[in-house]
């Protein structure tokens, strides 16, 4: 299975990494939710581009669909309007504001992408994979999905609801088209079972595994009961399925049908990422529609969890949508990135509460890591002006530094480059904080400085080399998921000036000792993290 294309610079291949998001729906403003997945994305795409690969990282918002033209109604607006409304104010003002890096953000009303689902179902329809035929079945607006009965959940009165939105489904029946899907389920599970990392984590492939085992139905791929979408191209009575057109977007945004060179070089995927509650559609439909057409299937199909408050799935719909906005104005950006991948692993669901944001920023970003970056810069200060000093001959103590940091370097790629185990990849790193923190608690620098001897000096030039070659380091491995606070650091430790961009530094390379030329300039800088105020009301 060939997911990564690759395209030549400077004479070399160089990877093609490419990682989406879902396409959010923008019947509302985005939550925690919308923002746990996006980060993840960025925090991904980053660290892949740091390790110097070419990266493209799509997200984007879903626009169509009956969910979306009774929003716009009940606010009294066009659908489209509606959608300008969020996208404009809400959407991408949020990724700009938490520091998403994406390549591309595609909408699908816009042109370059319905045209392209239009040709798309044309060809499935002329390739005789759609027939037209009818269906009544329990429908749930919130998914935009037909239910089977087995999935729906019994309310107290005997309703039946969505076990998802925990509201009663509708009965539809209408003529729609349908798409073949039922003759892939033997096609899909020989691919799961030749490709096992396809789905993750292995609870979602069980689950998905499990769900076609069982025998899968046709797929309507035609909506006639509402007009908001996009016209099916021999008959404009219906339009395409919302799940249809939103899964083609990973395909329209990277050159479908318009620049082939792009396509070529991008699709497919190599990481979808999506929430668990929409993973049969990234792991059942999406792939079935790729095999019809005759296109490679994604590299993975990745399934995190959902964020819980009070036990419940966060969500407009019950009241616990959180605005980032809230937690950014009183942590700040980068201690919001990296807590929720420090503290949920993802691919499971997570519970937030303020106190468990508030207990760990205090102790691992103030007190660990931004207490270690303040402590080296006042000591240089203090003690050489403010020049780093010339490290002399090491000991067993800078050695176990030196294992430590390529420790956590290589921990942290494989973990976050390749298995996605955010919380992995930021704990070896936040060890190794630990480490450098213990070598200065047992070298104790401030009481060698009173060693005026030539051997005293060295001994401190050493010590003080050594904290901030670490620190050196952890600005590059953080840099992907604290890009401000990282840069505040690199700048302080006068890698900026002598070291280039810190977006150059290689997190493979970041272990390699002695980077930091003597003389550089550290200052003491603004702190990194600082007290936190009282908790808002």
């Amino acid at each position: 299975m060939a997911a990564t294309g690759s395209e030549k610079q400077g004479g070399e291949d160089v990877r093609s990494f490419y990682v989406s998001t879902p396409i959010y729906y923008v019947n509302d403003a985005p939550h925690l939710g919308h923002a746990y997945t996006t980060v993840a994305g960025d925090v991904l795409t980053r660290w892949h581009r740091q390790r110097g690969e070419k990266v493209w990282y799509l997200t984007g918002t879903d626009e169509h669909g009956q969910k979306i033209m009774r929003t716009a109604e009940a606010n009294n607006v066009t659908p489209q309007a509606w959608c300008d409304k969020l996208v404009e104010e809400s959407w991408k003002p949020l990724w700009e504001h938490l520091g998403i890096a994406n390549d591309d953000f595609i909408r699908t009303t816009e042109k370059r992408h319905t045209d392209r689902v239009q040709e798309f179902v044309q060809d499935l329809y002329d390739k005789d994979e759609i027939y037209k035929g009818g269906y009544e079945g329990p429908y749930c607006v919130g998914c935009e999905e037909y239910k089977l009965p087995g999935d729906l959940i019994e309310a107290e009165d005997g309703t039946k609801l969505c076990p998802i939105h925990k509201k009663p489904v509708e009965i539809l029946k209408e003529e729609n088209y349908f798409f073949k899907l039922s003759a892939y389920g033997p096609k899909l599970l020989e691919f799961y079972a030749a490709n096992p990392g396809f789905i993750q984590p292995e609870s979602a492939r069980n689950e998905v595994v499990n769900f076609v085992k069982q025998g899968l139905q046709d797929l309507s791929i035609s909506r006639s009961t509402f007009d908001w979408g996009v016209p099916v191209p021999w008959d404009d009575k219906h339009v395409i399925y919302v799940w249809v057109d939103a899964l083609l977007n990973y395909a329209t945004a990277v050159g479908y049908g318009s620049d082939q060179e792009k396509f070529d070089r991008t699709f497919p995927a190599n990481v979808h990422l999506v929430g668990k509650d929409i993973l049969r559609f990234h792991a059942v439909i999406w792939p079935a529609m790729l095999m019809a057409q005759g296109l490679p299937l994604p590299g993975k199909v990745v399934a995190n969890g959902w964020l819980m408050v009070g036990g419940e799935k966060m969500s407009k719909s019950n009241l616990t949508g959180i605005k980032p906005q809230d937690l950014t104005s009183h942590f700040g950006v980068d201690a919001y990135r990296w807590y929720f991948l420090r503290a949920i692993a993802f691919g499971s669901d997570g519970s937030f509460s303020w106190e468990d944001f508030t207990a760990r920023y205090t102790s691992e970003l103030a007190n660990d890591y931004g207490n270690l970056a303040s402590r080296l810069a006042a000591m240089v200060g203090k003690y050489y002006g403010g020049a780093l000093p010339e490290a002399a001959a090491a000991g067993e103590a800078e050695q176990a530094v030196y294992d430590g940091l390529s420790k956590a370097v290589a921990v942290a790629d494989r973990k976050i480059g390749e298995e996605l185990d955010f919380q992995g990849g930021i704990l070896a790193i936040f060890d190794f904080v630990k480490q450098v923190n213990g070598y200065i608690t047992e070298q104790e620098p401030w009481k060698v400085a009173k060693d005026e001897s030539p051997e005293g000096r060295a001994r401190l030039a050493t010590i003080l080399y050594t904290a901030a070659e670490a620190l050196r380091g952890v600005a590059v491995l953080l840099n992907p998921v604290m890009p401000d606070t990282s840069q505040q650091l690199w700048e302080c430790l006068g890698a900026e000036e002598s070291l280039g961009a810190l977006s150059g530094r290689r997190v493979q390379n970041a272990a390699d000792w002695g980077q930091l030329p003597a003389g550089a300039t550290v200052t003491k800088g603004a702190v990194l993290f600082p007290r936190l105020e009282e908790k808002p009301e």
